[in-house]
């Protein structure tokens, strides 16, 4: 690409950014700015599908609201849908379609013949079941399509960008523009504390993984880990702060086993002097201040006093997600093989359907589940749950091969969704995840040439470093 290409194309995106904030009329043209935008080629599909979940998750504090934000974010998931089948050789005769991405157009049209036989209202699950399998169906294939330059690159720029997402964050710490959701949880320049804290964990797992990953970890990416780390915290996002955590430690302890890779292999940074000099510090830091760090943990944990006197992590959880596992699981108990429809409400008298004023489609269904395992169960039954759950045995396995950061990715978003049911979300708040983890489970399907003319296949997450 030359270099007047490049600057069109950033001038391009400086555009739409512009559009988005300035205004509530420009901001919903920013919408069609994207989905043109992921016309132009692969990567350009899944940097608009990303910078889609941006627009939709800034805070009402930093960009007017965006009235048709519904109509244009399907605007860029078409859009970008269109620009990945365009280049997939259908013209040419030359179709191809992977095996992952076959599994999931197969799993979207049993989903879809699942609503229109169960659901009480199937247009919503049918909606809902085709926008998901085509952003994730065009973001598997769109990743695998790219070459190794290519995935290096836009990982980067993904990475960068949440990294812009945090340091602009920051100065809103001592702001009440950092704190307009609740007063009391940190949500940056997003909408809620409850997308940031999420966002954070996913760069901080990222650059935690990258410790283990690096022969030589840099004091910037550890500087990254404690600051997103901070950020989670200070969101009061528990599910994120776990998921973060866990995400990383469960990479960590079962990428040899998964990958079948020796540890040396897939950790060289675990025999790194600086990586346990930092540990070391660490756990002599927590022991030094031992009292105010169960303080600031509580904290935590209570969400700053606000969800009462709770003794334990899990006693939070039942308090926060328990009555809706309850009314999850009366369904379950009642529709055991076929389930209520696929995202449909455990009350649907209870739904807010937002409807197109021209078509009468709907364009937005918003429920509150919680917990994904159970959601699945309720929504689709045992059977169909068995089939979900191994999609999600496949894309750890995938990720394990894939390197011990694409496994901790991996890891994390399916922890994510242990507190908030966003997987199949990809409207809104479970956009960002599907980016990263179309990243994780595919490898390039295009060879790099060797310095000796042949070719080898070669996957980015053998040399990605930032």
């Amino acid at each position: 690409m030359t270099d007047k290409k490049k600057s069109f194309l950033a001038i391009f995106l400086l555009l739409a950014i512009s559009m988005r904030v300035v205004s509530g009329p420009t901001a919903n043209l920013s919408y069609l700015l994207l989905a043109a935008f992921a016309l132009l080629g692969r990567p350009h599909a899944i940097v608009a599908l990303a910078l889609s979940w941006f627009f939709s998750m800034l805070s009402p504090g930093i960009a007017a609201p965006a009235t048709l934000a519904s109509v244009g974010r399907y605007a860029v998931i078409f859009g970008a849908a269109l620009s990945v089948l365009a280049r997939s050789g259908m013209l040419s005769g030359r179709f191809y379609v992977s095996t992952p991405v076959a599994a999931i157009l197969g799993m979207g049209i049993l989903l879809i013949f699942h609503s229109t036989v169960v659901s009480p209202m199937p247009d919503v699950s049918i909606l809902k079941i085709v926008s998901w399998t085509l952003v994730f169906a065009t973001l598997v294939s769109a990743w695998q399509q790219l070459s190794w330059e290519e995935r290096d690159n836009l990982s980067r720029q993904i990475f960068s960008g949440l990294i812009v997402i945090m340091v602009v964050s920051l100065p809103l710490l001592v702001l009440p523009l950092g704190y307009l959701r609740n007063g009391s949880g940190f949500q940056g320049i997003l909408n809620h504390p409850q997308a940031l804290g999420p966002t954070m964990a996913l760069l901080g797992t990222w650059a935690g993984s990258q410790l283990f990953a690096q022969r030589k970890p840099s004091w910037f990416s550890i500087a990254l880990v404690a600051i997103s780390l901070l950020l989670v915290l200070l969101s009061e996002a528990r599910t994120a702060g776990l998921a973060m955590v866990l995400g990383v430690s469960v990479a960590v302890l079962s990428a040899p086993v998964l990958a079948g890779k020796p540890l040396r292999v897939l950790m060289p940074g675990l025999r790194s002097k600086r990586i346990w000099t930092v540990l070391t510090a660490t756990f002599i830091v927590a022991v030094a201040f031992a009292p105010r760090i169960i303080n600031a943990v509580e904290h935590y944990i209570t969400k700053s006093g606000r969800a009462g006197e709770v003794q334990s992590l899990l006693e939070a959880y039942d308090r926060s997600r328990g009555g809706l596992i309850d009314e999850m699981w009366v369904n379950i108990t009642q529709h055991p093989l076929t389930g209520i429809g696929f995202g449909i409400a455990s009350n649907p008298q209870e739904m807010f359907v937002e409807r197109d004023p021209v078509l009468g489609l709907p364009v937005s269904a918003s429920i509150e589940k919680g917990v994904l395992p159970v959601a699945i169960l309720e929504e689709l039954g045992v059977p169909l749950a068995i089939l979900v759950a191994l999609l999600f045995w496949a894309l750890l396995r995938r990720g394990a091969r894939n390197g011990v950061t694409p496994l901790a990715v991996t890891t994390t978003v399916l922890l994510l969704n242990m507190g908030e049911s966003t997987f199949f979300s990809p409207g809104g708040l479970g956009l960002l995840p599907l980016v990263l983890i179309g990243w994780a489970a595919t490898q390039s399907r295009v060879t790099e040439p060797r310095s000796d003319t042949s070719t080898i296949q070669v996957t980015s997450f053998q040399r990605v470093s930032y």
